[in-house]
């Protein structure tokens, strides 16, 4: 069979990247690892065959493999994430494929916005790290227009996070989620890596939330990378809610907790209904139901955040309440119904647009939605577009 006339000093550094040794490699690809130990050291070449297999398990495109030098990866936004009060320094092969699948998404649809609407977003970045997080976050609610009868009207933690999704999506803010790299139920995301991503840009700005987490955590997780969007300041966060202290260097993302804090939260209606009278479980219960549609620990977390219960107390009602949450399932139902989540509603919406009027390929559509050509006129059913 015709050799693929690969680099063969792509291997180790597309091993490297994939965190994957030679073992580990020959393995999954079911070779002998001295065949590939020739492959690495240019002795032998794999057939074309072999060699997209190669590509394949790399996480890596099959041109890769033919180019005269490894190339250099750079990250699109922040790194805000810390390891204890260190700044995190390695991301995944999964992370990295994830965010090069989000810039793609993201440049297609400023194309677009700047093709249909013309005007940039007008709502973001117009604060800063300067600003005070009761500032701007009464402007993100005054923007989204969430009124205190919006909260008790939610039944639960996701209706209220598809509440505001929607009129996040109105100042065309892309909101994705999603607990996989692209479609590849294979390559599941690491929830201990990363929460959440935000990419700040004037016509097409995005936010991504690791599917991955619970329900609790997603809705805290979108509205800490709004904050992000509207200081003007994307990037990668991984912000539990069990840690006490962020990286004193890393002040933007305190200020984004803080934020996410008080608009979910607001101080004053918090101290107005809090009870200590009653036990923790008991007051952020009653609040949850009759005020907030947050989780109760963001409740106990903002209370602690303000002084009204203390860090011990807190730590040990998290632990509690950890035990009762359930971490989310694949949706096992209509998959139609799973792609504009993926891929958000407004981007869904305008790439299957495109597609019915002719303005891009049912192959480059399926492309950016992660789905089948042939899926694109059942899913332009499916969501409504003719």
């Amino acid at each position: 069979m015709a050799q693929a006339l690969i680099n063969h000093k792509i291997i180790p550094w597309a091993c490297h990247r994939a965190d994957m040794d030679l073992y580990l490699l020959a393995n999954k690809m079911k070779i002998n690892v001295e065949k590939l130990k020739k492959w690495e050291s240019g002795e032998a070449k794999p057939t074309f065959k072999q060699a997209q297999k190669l590509a394949k398990y790399l996480h890596i495109p099959f041109g890769y493999l033919f180019l005269a030098e490894a190339p250099t990866e750079t990250i699109p936004v922040t790194d805000f994430r810390t390891i204890g009060n260190h700044q995190a320094q390695v991301l995944s092969v999964d992370l990295k494929d994830l965010l090069n699948d989000l810039v793609l998404k993201q440049s297609w649809y400023k194309e677009y916005v700047r093709d249909y609407f013309g005007d940039p977003v007008k709502v973001i970045g117009r604060f800063s790290c300067n600003d005070t997080p009761e500032k701007i976050a009464t402007d993100i609610t005054a923007k989204l227009n969430l009124t205190l009868q919006d909260r008790k009207l939610a039944r639960n933690t996701k209706e209220l996070y598809n509440l505001l999704v929607g009129r996040i999506e109105q100042y065309h803010i892309l909101v994705m989620k999603s607990g996989v790299v692209g479609s590849n139920t294979h390559r599941t995301l690491d929830l201990d890596e990363f929460r959440g991503i935000s990419i700040y840009d004037d016509y097409a700005p995005l936010i991504f939330i690791n599917g991955r987490d619970v329900a609790a955590a997603q809705l805290f997780t979108l509205v800490h990378e709004l904050a992000h969007l509207w200081i003007g300041e994307g990037g990668i966060s991984n912000h539990p809610l069990e840690s006490k202290v962020i990286s004193t260097a890393n002040a933007t993302e305190k200020l984004c907790n803080a934020v996410a804090g008080e608009v979910l939260v607001p101080q004053d209606i918090l101290i107005n209904h809090w009870d200590s009278s009653k036990s923790i479980d008991e007051i952020t219960a009653k609040l949850r139901r009759n005020l907030f549609r947050v989780s109760q620990v963001v409740i106990a977390r903002r209370a602690c955040d303000i002084n009204l219960i203390s860090w011990k107390d807190y730590t040990s009602f998290y632990a509690e309440q950890v035990k009762r949450w359930k971490k989310p399932k694949g949706s096992g139902g209509n998959s139609y119904n799973t792609i504009p989540v993926r891929n958000s509603k407004a981007f869904t919406n305008a790439v299957v647009q495109q597609a019915k009027a002719n303005g891009i390929l049912l192959r480059d559509a399926g492309k950016l939605l992660g789905v089948s050509p042939a899926s694109i006129s059942k899913l332009a059913t499916h969501i409504g577009v003719r």
